[in-house]
């Protein structure tokens, strides 16, 4: 062989070893085969298209203003909680959202409608209030982006009552993802052996029915005065 077929052929070889030697992207924990899936608008314009009250005929306690949804603050038993019509298992929820100085408020997913029990009781709560201005000393699961009464936040870098926060809520059963103003600060799985000594110690040991459903409606709460806009969610 001469030395040119010898160049040739070291050089055919070099570009086949890095052809087979580049690694994939790699795809984050939550990627799925529909990541096409088309965002839902659930805020759309002065509309509340999209929801329903969790135990009541007719919408009361929310206002929609220059499309910021807006809640009265009634109180967490008031019974004025909102609802989606439609129900999901896997999905991103995306959501801005503020809160008024020392007011709390929640995002609910899974919920199950007309289920005889508070909103708080049926379904998960990613928590929002105003941390630094709360009169009392909560446990650290009880601050904004805990999984309420279960997960505490690790991380979580929450803005002053009155500006606005991002939140995001990925959830792939039995995987769930809190995100806040951009960072992961929560992450668990439903039935794991750190869920079910967390559901049984603490706040929901005698509410058995809390976090076993697999697929629900997404829900807000009136509890303090809040306000939300940005609503979205795509099915995963």
């Amino acid at each position: 062989m001469t030395k040119n077929n010898t160049f040739f052929v070291l050089l055919a070889m070099f570009g086949l070893y890095s052809c087979t030697s580049v690694k994939p992207k790699e795809i984050g924990v939550n990627a799925t085969n529909n990541q096409s899936e088309k965002w839902i608008q659930l805020l759309d314009g002065n509309k509340l298209d999209h929801w329903q009250m969790y135990s009541q005929d007719s919408i009361k306690g929310w206002n929609i203003i220059n499309g910021e949804l807006h809640s009265s603050g009634a109180g967490w038993d008031a019974d004025e909680d909102i609802v989606t019509k439609e129900a999901f298992k896997n999905f991103e929820l995306i959501l801005d959202w503020k809160i008024a100085p020392a007011n709390s408020s929640g995002i609910f997913f899974y919920v199950q409608k007309n289920s005889g029990h508070p909103i708080y009781e049926s379904a998960p709560e990613y928590q929002l209030m105003d941390d630094k201005g709360w009169p009392q000393k909560m446990k650290p699961n009880q601050y904004t982006a805990a999984t309420y009464a279960m997960h505490a936040p690790i991380g979580a870098q929450v803005k002053p009552a009155g500006e606005w926060n991002a939140a995001r809520i990925i959830v792939n059963y039995p995987h769930v993802e809190h995100w806040l103003n951009g960072v992961k600060v929560v992450e668990y799985d439903f039935g794991s052996e750190d869920w079910e000594n967390k559901r049984s110690s603490d706040k929901w040991a005698e509410i058995p029915h809390y976090g076993k459903a697999k697929s629900g409606h997404i829900g807000l709460q009136n509890a303090g005065k809040a306000v939300f806009r940005n609503i979205k969610i795509r099915r995963l």
